[in-house]
């Protein structure tokens, strides 16, 4: 008899991939040189479960090569990879993983922060190069952090742990986002501010919010103007946030004076324009990158999904609809 199918994708911190273990079950893991979608294809007859990455696109197209698929567990908060509309037609059950990441996500936004402002990653560059032949008045002059003003679009639990960290620079805190949320503003001394007021007002931004209809481009040429020269734009949450031609072209015109990205428009490329810019630091997707944090989100989406295949509740379920609670 055929067993059930279970797919990973990648091998996990922890080795949590293999702790999949179900009666019944095959579990199989990707090799890490095998394209994804080969790799489910290949293997979607009695596939039940994939555990997948954000990197790993789940469209209509491929749930509908896994005829027996029954959840979705995404390592990763957000899920915009996932079409959730079409897996929730289809019963299809989507997980991810909040909470974990949160503080792990809200310190790197502030590595960038203070690497953008104060052009560290040039500044490092030139003194391994030999460069450094003594302390200038005028050498690699940045901007302060605190007591400035900062923006974050988007105040979820990732934005507003970001807004936490500024309290101890002093800082006077703005936020955008789809709602208010008056305790929030209440406990960190924050204020509300439609787009347009938040981008003129704040030295720095830091943007936190999912991507979505709304959220995609919401940072263009015309906004990137309305900002302070002396201002400086972050990016952790999804590179699409950003019209990235706009970015290059507002940096290049001295609109701006710096940004730190963490994601890409087009991830995994990268605008060239950007690798050439000094005042401009780029990473590679790892917001959430520690080990204490990568091994956390690894044992939520295994638990989500032995959970579900137990007939017990995820711990995070997107589309709770499918499970008729």
């Amino acid at each position: 008899m055929i067993k059930l199918k279970i797919l990973i994708t990648s091998k996990l911190p922890g080795n949590w991939h293999e702790k999949v273990n179900i009666p019944g079950y095959c579990v199989i893991v990707k090799d890490e040189n095998e394209d994804t979608r080969e790799f489910i294809v290949r293997n979607s007859d009695q596939t039940v479960g994939i555990l997948c990455l954000l990197t790993d696109r789940m469209d209509k197209e491929i749930m509908d090569k896994l005829p027996s698929l029954k959840i979705i567990s995404n390592y990763a908060v957000g899920f915009d990879n996932i079409d959730v509309e079409y897996a929730t037609k289809k019963g299809i059950c989507v997980t991810n993983t909040p909470g974990v990441l949160t503080e792990t996500s809200a310190d790197l936004a502030w590595a960038l922060i203070l690497a953008a402002r104060r052009l560290i990653i040039p500044a490092d560059k030139f003194t391994r190069e030999g460069k450094f032949t003594g302390w200038k008045p005028d050498l690699f002059l940045g901007y302060d952090v605190y007591g400035k003003t900062l923006g974050i679009i988007g105040f979820g639990r990732i934005g507003q742990a970001v807004a936490r960290r500024a309290k101890g620079f002093n800082m006077k805190i703005l936020y955008y986002s789809r709602g208010r949320d008056f305790q929030a503003e209440k406990d960190l001394n924050a204020e509300y501010r439609d787009l347009d007021d938040l981008l003129k007002e704040s030295d720095i931004i830091s943007i936190h919010t999912p991507l979505n209809n709304e959220s995609y481009h919401l940072i263009t040429y015309e906004k990137l103007k309305l900002m302070k020269s002396t201002a400086t734009i972050v990016n952790t949450a999804r590179g699409k946030v950003i019209k990235e031609d706009d970015l290059v072209r507002a940096l290049k015109e001295g609109l701006i004076f710096s940004a730190g990205l963490d994601v890409y428009e087009f991830e995994p490329q990268i605008h060239p324009e950007l690798l050439k810019m000094d005042n401009v630091v780029l990473l590679p997707h790892i917001g959430s990158a520690s080990f204490e944090t990568r091994t956390r989100m690894a044992e939520m989406a295994v638990t989500n999904l032995v959970n579900f295949l137990n007939n017990r509740p995820p711990l995070s379920v997107v589309n709770p609809e499918v499970l008729n609670i």
